[in-house]
């Protein structure tokens, strides 16, 4: 077992005191046992392992909880959803955070936190089928969605008014394998929460939503009914904190945001080169990224977004190579032939690393990579005139989601005549940045799996994964 330490700063005297006096309450023994347990499951939403290390919607929420208390966050990751309130239940864990729906049924083991994210739960389907516009239209259809689920729930209530409706339930596995199977063709329709579909639909290109299949519901924490409430009641001031000052917002954008625009071909062109041009040029993207300490995964990306892991792709403006080097930058890093597959690759690792090396030290990640990644497409001058826009305009120049807000100024005469280094195409950048990170989320989630993907017309195999303690 490994731990993720967010924060040790409780007051040794604090900790000693605590210590001395037994604790009783479930916050004071978390803060005497500078540890704060935390079961999620395995996915896009909540918990997985990225660029630099654990991270996800739920995981984030947690870490900034845990660094409040100063205290240690141990994540216990289960591999479906299914395993994750019974440990809250045995009480093996403080409490759950996976993206979890209040229901009336769920109230009669957990206690929920107060809700901090609303969704509803939607039918998706195959792209090349009949879209189904109503409940009555999935009776006598293939419908597979998790068991112990508010899936269920949901489809219990309805057919007390549809009678014949009728579904299978699947145990075992993630929602990322049932819209698999919708993807492939293998099953009608499924059920999953509208988030959870955003943050799957790049993975699972031919899958559409076809309607709600329920109102808007909330989603909180969920804690053990027994004992005291002294930690559900400084989760609940956190979680109200967090709504107030904006931190939730800024999370929620982090994690969103690059997916609200959604290309359909692209996303299925991009699964076919990942089988098809990224095995030969992976190995020189590891070297590049065991020379520059970046994630390989990242270089790939960039790659991808500049030429579609083209070797020999040149632009009308003169850039050429797997990672569209100018002469002149090419010229700086070394290297001879833009078309060599190696030297490209080489070379824009390291122009991207001095990029990201350049930015001011109190930038931190992942504002940092974005912002080195604008740099990459626009340059670094004319990011910089976004970054003092911003800075007149009151918002932060060192995060990336105030100074794409401002990038797109460049292109009119009012605000570029104000800058340094004048007109820029600034939409460019921003598109170019949400690209790159959606790109990346997509190779990290293969890539973390013991098996390379596999893709069945043009779709990836979903990964399942065994439990772990963080």
């Amino acid at each position: 077992m490994t731990r993720v330490v967010i924060s040790t700063a409780l007051p040794l005297g604090l900790l000693l005191l605590l210590s001395a006096c037994q604790s009783n309450t479930a916050l004071e023994q978390v803060l005497a046992n500078a540890r704060l347990v935390v079961v999620t499951a395995n996915g896009p939403t909540s918990y997985y392992e990225g660029r630099d290390g654990p991270t996800g919607f739920e995981y984030d929420l947690a870490a900034m909880f845990a660094a409040e208390l100063g205290v240690e966050l141990e994540v216990v990751a289960m591999p479906t959803f299914g395993d994750v309130l019974p440990e809250v239940v045995a009480g093996r864990a403080d409490f759950a955070a996976a993206g979890i729906t209040v229901t009336e049924g769920r109230k009669a083991f957990v206690r929920f936190s107060v809700a901090y994210q609303k969704t509803e739960q939607v039918v998706v389907y195959h792209n090349d089928t009949p879209r189904p516009e109503k409940i009555a239209d999935l009776i006598g259809s293939n419908l597979e969605v998790i068991a112990n689920t508010s899936y269920v729930s949901q489809l219990r209530k309805l057919r007390g008014i549809y009678p014949e409706l009728a579904w299978r339930e699947v145990s075992g596995v993630g929602i990322e394998r049932l819209l698999e199977r919708v993807n492939n063709g293998l099953v009608d329709y499924t059920v999953v929460d509208s988030n959870v579909f955003t943050l799957n639909r790049w993975l699972f290109p031919e899958t559409r939503i076809a309607f709600s299949l329920s109102a808007e519901q909330p989603q909180a924490w969920a804690f053990p009914r027994g004992g005291d409430s002294s930690l559900y009641e400084a989760a609940n001031e956190f979680l109200e904190r967090v709504m107030d000052d904006g931190r939730l917002s800024e999370l929620i954008v982090r994690h969103y945001s690059h997916l609200e625009e959604f290309d359909y071909v692209g996303t299925r062109l991009f699964l076919q080169h990942i089988q098809q041009r990224l095995p030969p040029l992976r190995p020189f993207m590891e070297t590049a990224a065991g020379d520059t300490g970046l994630d390989w995964r990242l270089i790939a990306a960039i790659g991808y977004q500049e030429s579609h892991w083209n070797p020999e792709a040149i632009s009308p403006t003169g850039v050429r190579g797997v990672m569209m080097l100018t002469q002149p930058t090419a010229s700086h890093v070394g290297v001879v032939d833009r078309l060599d597959p190696q030297q490209s690759i080489f070379g824009g690792a390291r122009y991207f690393w001095e990029l990201h090396t350049r930015l001011p030290d109190r930038i931190l990640e992942p504002d940092r990579t974005w912002l080195a990644l604008a740099a990459y497409n626009v340059g670094y001058g004319h990011l910089e005139d976004a970054r003092v826009l911003t800075a007149r305009a009151g918002g932060n120049p060192d995060r990336w989601a105030d100074v794409k807000r401002h990038l797109p100024l460049l292109t009119q005469e009012h605000w570029y005549n104000q800058t340094r280094h004048g007109y820029a195409r600034g939409h460019e950048p921003v598109r170019y940045v949400e690209n790159i990170r959606s790109y990346f989320d997509i190779l990290v989630w293969f890539t973390d799996r013991q098996t390379p993907p596999q893709v069945a017309n043009g779709s990836p195999a979903s990964p399942v994964a065994a439990p772990q303690r963080i």
